[in-house]
């Protein structure tokens, strides 16, 4: 069974971006936009070994993602990305959590 990476971010469809930018990694994406698709990700996927957070989110959005996440979770790593890379630093973002930390 691979392992699965939440990954949470503005626009919907982000674990595909995910999937089809990094799918040299043997992990499975999932995603999510909002704090209750979070909550139901994690809820629902007992497999889930880190989560990314994107950051386009506003930072009160974020600090509510991290205290959701650590409350039900914490034996789960929270990744805050950077704002300054943008969009298109996502990517490598993720291959950094997913090479560091959830394939070590």
């Amino acid at each position: 069974m691979k392992p699965v990476v939440l990954v949470v971010g503005k626009l919907p469809g982000i674990a595909d971006r995910m999937e089809a930018a990094l799918s040299d990694l043997q992990v499975e994406w999932l995603g999510a936009t909002n704090r209750d698709e979070a909550v139901r990700q994690l809820e629902s996927e007992s497999n889930i070994r880190a989560v990314v957070i994107g950051g386009t989110l506003d930072d009160r959005v974020r600090g509510d993602l991290i205290g959701a996440i650590a409350s039900r979770r914490p034996d789960l790593s929270i990744h805050l990305k950077d704002r300054q890379s943008g969009p298109e630093g996502m990517p490598a973002f993720a291959r950094k959590v997913v090479e560091g930390i959830v394939l070590r």
